[in-house]
C-alpha cells in the first residue's frame, strides 16, 4: 500500500512540474527524434492512428485544461502526462477502461478489435503499470516444468471454459482466482509471476479485452499459448503471428495437450519462438522512443481534428 501511495504521490508530481520541464524535455526528444529509427517510428504511428483526413471533434469533447479525473486514475495520468505538450484548449475524445466498442468518432482508447472498421479507435499507451510490465527471465525453456501455468480472474467463457477443463490436468497447472458464488475445485491460490516462470508454457487468454500477462510472458523464456487473439492495444497484438510469436491454440483447446508434447520435445523450435517475442517486446522498451511516440499520436490527432497547426 505504502509503495502505491508513493507511486500516485510520484505521478502526480509529475504533473505539476512547471511548463519549462516539459518545453525542455519535448526539445530533448525532437533531437532524439533525428537519430531514432524513423521506419519504425512511422510504421508504429500509423498503426496506432490510421485517420488521414481531416475530422470534427464533436460537441461533447473535452479541453486540455477542463481534463479533470473522474475514474481509472492510471488511465488518467498516463493520458494526462502528455496532453502537458499542448494547448490548454485543445479538445479531444477519449475513453478509459475496458470497453472495445468503436465510436463514430475518432477516439483515444486503450484496446479496439483487431478486424473490421476500427480506424476511430486510435490506440494510446493507457494503464501502462498494469500491462506494460517485463520480467528478466534467469531460467531457460529447456530447464522449465513441461506443464502450462496459469492463473487470472475467470468471468469470461474463454477463460471459464478453459479452467474448467484443464484444472485438473497433469499438464496444467490453471485455475482461477476470483471468488464465486459455488466456489468449484478449479478455485486456486494466487500464483506469483516468479512461480509462473518455473512452466514452459504460459497461457495467455483474453478478458474484456487483451491477456494482460502477455507482455511478461513474452519477456520470458517461457512459451506463449494462446487462441488468436480479437483484440489490440499499444503492444500491436495484430501483427502477432502463430508459430512466429507465439503458440496457437483451438478456439475449444483440442489440441492444447499435443502442442504440450510437441513444443515439450521440439526444444529448438520452442526457442526460436521465444527469440521472436524477445524480438517484438524490444520495441517497446525505450523509454524515449515510447514517449517520443505517445507525443506524435497526440500531435496527428490534434491536427487531423483542427485543435492545433
Amino acid at each position: 500500500m505504502a509503495f502505491k501511495l508513493f507511486y500516485y504521490i510520484k505521478r502526480f508530481g509529475y504533473n505539476a512540474l512547471p511548463n519549462a520541464f516539459f518545453e525542455r524535455n519535448y526539445e530533448r526528444l525532437l533531437e532524439f527524434e533525428k537519430h531514432c529509427d524513423q521506419e519504425e517510428l512511422n510504421y508504429r504511428l500509423n498503426y496506432y492512428l490510421k485517420i488521414n483526413q481531416n475530422f470534427e471533434i464533436p460537441s461533447h469533447g473535452v479541453a486540455i485544461k477542463d481534463f479533470k479525473r473522474t475514474r481509472g486514475t492510471d488511465y488518467y495520468l498516463d493520458l494526462k502526462d502528455f496532453l502537458r505538450y499542448f494547448p490548454g484548449q485543445a479538445r479531444f475524445v477519449y475513453k478509459f477502461g475496458d470497453d472495445t466498442n468503436v465510436n463514430p468518432f475518432p477516439t483515444l482508447i486503450k484496446a479496439r478489435p483487431i478486424h473490421g472498421a476500427n480506424a476511430n479507435s486510435v490506440l494510446f499507451k493507457l494503464n501502462k503499470k498494469r500491462h506494460f510490465t517485463w520480467v528478466d527471465d534467469t531460467v531457460s525453456f529447456s530447464e522449465k516444468k513441461d506443464q502450462l501455468v496459469w492463473r487470472g480472474g475467470a468471468y469470461k467463457a474463454l477463460r471459464k471454459e478453459f479452467v474448467q477443463e484443464f484444472w485438473n490436468n497433469p499438464h496444467c497447472n490453471v485455475g482461477q482466482t476470483n471468488k464465486t458464488k459455488e466456489r468449484g475445485p478449479w478455485q486456486k491460490d494466487y500464483l506469483s509471476v516468479s512461480n509462473q516462470l518455473q512452466y514452459k508454457f504460459v497461457f495467455c487468454p483474453e478478458g474484456n479485452d487483451v491477456a494482460t500477462n502477455l507482455k511478461w510472458a513474452m519477456s520470458s523464456n517461457s512459451l506463449c499459448f494462446m487462441p488468436k487473439p480479437m483484440y489490440e492495444t499499444w503492444f500491436m497484438e495484430g501483427v502477432l503471428a502463430p508459430g512466429v510469436h507465439y503458440v496457437e491454440l483451438a478456439e475449444d483447446y483440442s489440441d492444447l495437450e499435443d502442442k504440450i508434447n510437441y513444443y515439450a520435445n521440439h526444444i529448438k523450435e520452442a526457442e526460436k519462438i521465444i527469440e521472436n517475442a524477445h524480438k517484438h517486446v524490444a520495441r517497446f522498451q525505450n523509454n524515449d522512443f515510447e514517449d517520443l511516440l505517445c507525443i506524435k499520436v497526440l500531435e496527428v490527432y490534434f491536427r487531423l481534428g483542427g485543435q492545433i497547426a
